[in-house]
């Protein structure tokens, strides 16, 4: 009896083993009516994870990235990174590229610090990366260490400005773009704002990009309104969140991480972000403004100038200062509908300062981007054409502002009414943005 039980566990068991062995050798023969598979390319790794911040740190490092750029002016390399980076802490970098979804080989970054840093510690930076050959690519990322495995946190930036055929001039979306460095604190100077952006559109802007860290609420709110029309563009600029930026532009007087909130780098980021769609790019303050005095609007001035100095990418425009304190007598321009608007009225500061020439004196600039490399505030840093002073009588800032020649009397000043050839349009332009934020008085209105 029990060999016979057990002659039938050792039948069951051979069955089962025998059933499994069938079945194993089944599942890995490929079924005649699915075809096999085409051999495959490396498998899909990239990108994880894309940064959507303005500014991103780079993994085990002390620097930030801002964004990358295609940018193959110069031989032997495809890509600019625009960093902030430690200047004590420089280390060999490698660059990664995501090529429509494969994974290339590192290659060796070119790490390009800038000149001006007024010396703090941390500096804008170029990291220049060559694209390997047979890699179309669409994102970058930097390793620390070459045979370093990408991970999934590894972070990987956008490459923008993407390569063209070379008809970059007849694609242009804008002919000019201005570009307003840093907004930080409160700054809250509504009305002269307000004034210098409609001013600005009246010479032939198409676009003002402004990074922003903070600003006080009523210009937060004028901001949103010209960015919905998008005469504005808003960078988002969270420099505070990483550093600790100065209000200076000095290390040894003002102390802090980065010159002036990062000022340096933003002026470098916004001239890549226009290369490709603006004409040329005005860089100066929030309170200045680039008069021609020639002309009524900027396109036949730089005409003009081009025609002349066809060899000159960078036009210095000499800086001015409207001492704010000295006011018209006749006060024609003190309106009512602006009394409760915060801020300063160009049109009642018509007396400038003469420049002290015998002292260093700053000049703005503009210029056309794909002839620029790396700019500094007042002059360019490295370029592939010369740079031009305009003269004053073709060109100059107005710049409403504290006086920097507090000693000068009314007359010693030069009266200049320049802004009042362009009342007549800039001042209804400029009720109706502050009405579409509720800011226009209503007595006096029309």
């Amino acid at each position: 009896m029990e060999a016979n039980q057990f002659k039938g566990k050792l039948f069951f068991s051979l069955l089962t083993i025998t059933f499994l062995f069938i079945l194993t050798v089944t599942m890995r023969i490929p079924r005649v009516n699915k075809p096999t598979p085409n051999p495959r390319g490396p498998p899909r790794t990239c990108p994880f994870n894309i940064s959507e911040q303005p500014i991103t740190p780079l993994t085990n490092t002390k620097h930030l990235l801002v964004s990358a750029y295609m940018d193959q002016r110069v031989t032997g390399l495809d890509i600019r990174i625009i960093g902030i980076f430690r200047r004590d802490s420089i280390q060999p970098l490698h660059c990664v590229f995501c090529c429509t979804g494969w994974l290339s080989k590192t290659t060796p970054a070119t790490i390009l610090q800038h000149s001006d840093h007024f010396g703090f510690p941390f500096a804008t930076t170029d990291v220049m990366c060559q694209i390997p050959q047979n890699c179309k690519a669409t994102h970058v990322t930097l390793l620390s260490q070459q045979d370093k495995a990408i991970v999934p946190e590894q972070i990987w930036l956008p490459i923008r400005n993407q390569k063209t055929d070379g008809k970059e001039e007849k694609k242009l979306q804008f002919n000019f773009t201005v570009c307003i460095s840093n907004l930080f604190g409160d700054y809250n100077n509504v009305l002269q704002f307000a004034q210098t952006l409609e001013m600005y559109r009246l010479l032939g802007v198409n676009r003002v990009v402004i990074y922003n860290t903070s600003c006080g609420p009523d210009l937060n709110r004028l901001l949103h309104s010209y960015s919905q029309d998008g005469f504005v563009e808003m960078v988002p600029w969270p420099i505070d969140q990483h550093l600790n930026p100065s209000r200076g532009w000095l290390f040894s007087q003002h102390g802090g991480d980065l010159h002036y909130f990062g000022q340096l780098t933003t002026l470098n980021e916004c001239i890549y972000r226009s290369m490709e769609r603006s004409r040329y790019v005005l860089l100066n303050d929030i309170d200045e403004i680039i008069m021609p005095y020639q002309h009524n609007n900027l396109m036949p001035l730089m005409n003009m100038l081009e025609q002349q100095h066809p060899n000159i990418g960078v036009f210095l425009i000499e800086n001015h200062i409207f001492p704010k304190h000295h006011f018209e007598p006749s006060r024609r321009f003190d309106l009512p509908q602006w009394k409760g608007v915060a801020g300063v009225n160009i049109l009642e500061h018509i007396y400038r300062e003469e420049p002290q020439r015998n002292i260093y004196h700053p000049y703005k600039m503009i210029v056309r981007p794909r002839m620029v490399e790396q700019t500094s505030v007042h002059e360019t840093l490295k370029t592939f054409l010369q740079a031009y002073k305009v003269p004053l009588t073709v060109c100059r800032i107005i710049h409403v502002r504290q006086a920097l020649q507090g000693s000068l009397t009314l007359e010693q000043l030069h009266e200049d009414k320049r802004l009042w050839d362009f009342h007549e349009k800039m001042i209804p332009n400029v009720d109706k943005a502050l009405k579409r934020v509720g800011m226009l008085n209503s007595e006096g209105q029309s």
